[in-house]
């Protein structure tokens, strides 16, 4: 077997037919067919291939949260998904968040709050904020759920909820304060 030529991103001209396949993934709500690297993340599709710049690559290691999406409506870190074992997978951005050139209530709550300083986590903040909100309201405990708490219905969404479950998500300016409000005014 022939060695390959790989450039800088793994894409080089040597490549066998066999490291490529063709996905279609729903990006906010819009179809996108494409050819990719079996290696490419969904992360690199949306900031490389699609030009959607919102999910931010941090860590590249899924220990920051600056690149969470919501992938079927839960969140994840984009930067640990392969793009093609997402293949017809619904995946929402902070791009895509916003609907009638009106802004989703989180992403309102964060301006309202002041919940952001540098910028570079926000949209991934709001991302999983998303996701927690709608964790809480199937019933998904946490580790700070009280053991007595039902095991049927929502869970309550105060301080320390909102702590625990957003705590994949790093902010080195430090706004923490203000993101768990924000939470707590969309989740009351």
């Amino acid at each position: 077997m022939e060695p390959t030529s790989r450039g800088r991103s793994g894409e080089g001209e040597g490549r066998a037919a066999g490291d490529r396949s063709t996905l279609t993934l729903n990006i906010n709500g819009t179809d996108h067919t494409l050819t990719l690297d079996h290696r490419t993340t969904v992360l690199d599709t949306l900031r490389l291939h699609l030009g959607l710049t919102g999910a931010k690559k941090g860590c590249d290691h899924g220990q920051c949260g600056a690149c969470t999406v919501l992938v079927d409506g839960r969140r994840a870190n984009s930067c640990l998904l392969l793009a093609v074992a997402q293949d017809g997978a619904r995946i929402t951005t902070v791009e895509g968040l916003a609907a009638d050139d009106r802004l989703h209530p989180l992403q309102e709550a964060f301006l309202e709050r002041d919940a952001l300083q540098c910028g570079y986590c926000t949209p991934g903040q709001i991302c999983s904020g998303i996701g927690v909100l709608g964790e809480a309201q199937d019933g998904f405990p946490s580790h700070a759920t009280a053991p007595t708490a039902p095991v049927t219905g929502p869970v309550a969404l105060d301080a320390a909820e909102i702590r625990e479950r957003m705590s994949g998500n790093l902010c080195r300016c430090g706004a923490y304060p203000r993101i768990v409000e924000a939470i707590g005014d969309v989740a009351s």
